[in-house]
């Protein structure tokens, strides 16, 4: 695979955003309460990391938190400007962010580091744009259950494709297969200590579909 994720993704949004804005037809839409149980009360200054079409902005302010989001999609940016033209959408990498250190007192990532080509750069810049004493609450695509690790090895970190089509709306998704150890290494080398873990149930299958994360910069 020559594309970069960041195209990957620029050339799926238009699928993306038709499968995302469907009421209750992705796992957002069953999950997005409990996640947010999550997420602190809003503070100062809140990142959305990775924000594609911007829903979870939408629901952070709604929730009173102050937002500034970004994505490396430029269709995707344009989609959540049009949906919240009030909000700062910037297109920006994930590994060279356009903030100052102590910019944040808290950063949300929501199913974006199995899509970045970089996970240490990202968690990196993100531990640097957090104040003292800030936290990251993720999501990921559970290790154990992802694409990737259909077909190969759990300890080796895979690049995968998917095409589905569901309901009529076509998406290929597109991302990394890591072993957990692979996140839980680059929190640790950005000074982010795990304070809380969660592997929510998906209806009826013998294993989680995501599992969240909570770390709060040393």
């Amino acid at each position: 695979m020559d594309e970069t994720l960041v195209e990957h993704w620029d050339e799926q949004s238009a699928n993306w955003i038709a499968w995302v804005r469907r009421p209750g037809f992705d796992s957002y839409w069953t999950y997005r309460e409990d996640f947010f149980a999550l997420v602190p009360a809003p503070g100062f200054a809140t990142l959305d990391f990775g924000c594609g079409e911007g829903r979870v902005s939408r629901d952070l302010v709604h929730r009173g938190h102050r937002v500034t989001a970004f994505d490396g999609s430029a269709g995707m940016v344009e989609a959540a400007r049009e949906a919240d033209p009030e909000g700062t959408y910037l297109v920006a990498d994930a590994a060279a962010l356009p903030f100052d250190d102590d910019s944040f007192d808290l950063v949300v990532a929501y199913n974006v580091l199995m899509d970045v080509d970089d996970v240490e750069a990202a968690v990196g810049e993100a531990a640097r744009v957090l104040m003292p004493g800030g936290r990251l609450c993720l999501s990921i695509t559970h290790p154990i259950t992802n694409p990737g690790e259909r077909d190969s090895p759990y300890l080796e970190s895979t690049r995968f494709s998917e095409a589905v089509v569901r309901d009529g709306l076509p998406m290929v998704f597109g991302g990394w297969s890591h072993p957990l150890s692979h996140y839980t290494g680059a929190l640790e080398k950005a000074g982010l200590l795990i304070e809380a873990l969660r592997e929510p149930a998906w209806k009826d299958a013998p294993t989680p579909y995501h599992l969240w994360l909570r770390a709060r910069l040393a």
